[in-house]
């Protein structure tokens, strides 16, 4: 079972994820360390592919920490709809879906294979916040319950 941190602070003026009916979308997250502090770097430049999956994970590990504190439980996830990765990366890297294979991977983990696996895009980019290696956004389908 995977160990989840308490949800990260919105480092600006949004909100960590937003319900509308029986979808919760997610703010981008990125890769939190357990020790503080996040994964920086470009892939193909800084980080390997392997580190870059570890982020994606760890960026997964905080998505889904801001998910239970928004609905009080996992339990209430009834799939994984859609997924957005953003890869830092120098401009001659191509294995961005690579990347995001860590955080699906863990979807999988949590969810199973059929509420874990979405439909999915993994683009590369020249820059994101703070220099993160990677930072990833979700939709889910949920149901109603008790926190």
């Amino acid at each position: 079972m995977v160990r989840l941190p308490e949800a990260p602070k919105p480092v600006a003026t949004y909100v960590l994820a937003a319900r509308g009916g029986n979808l919760l979308f997610t703010a981008g997250h990125g890769p939190a360390l357990p020790e503080g502090g996040y994964v920086q770097g470009k892939l193909g430049r800084d980080l390997t592919l392997e580190e870059g999956r570890r982020a994606a994970r760890l960026t997964g590990i905080s998505m889904l920490a801001s998910v239970r504190s928004e609905l009080g439980s996992l339990d209430r996830v009834v799939r994984l709809v859609k997924v957005l990765g953003m890869v830092n990366a120098a401009p001659d890297f191509t294995q961005h879906s690579q990347v995001l294979n860590g955080f699906s991977d863990l979807m999988v983990e949590v969810f199973a294979k059929e509420a874990g696996t979405a439909a999915r895009s993994a683009v590369g980019m020249g820059s994101l916040p703070i220099g993160i290696a990677c930072e990833i956004e979700a939709v889910f389908e949920v149901v109603d319950g008790c926190p």
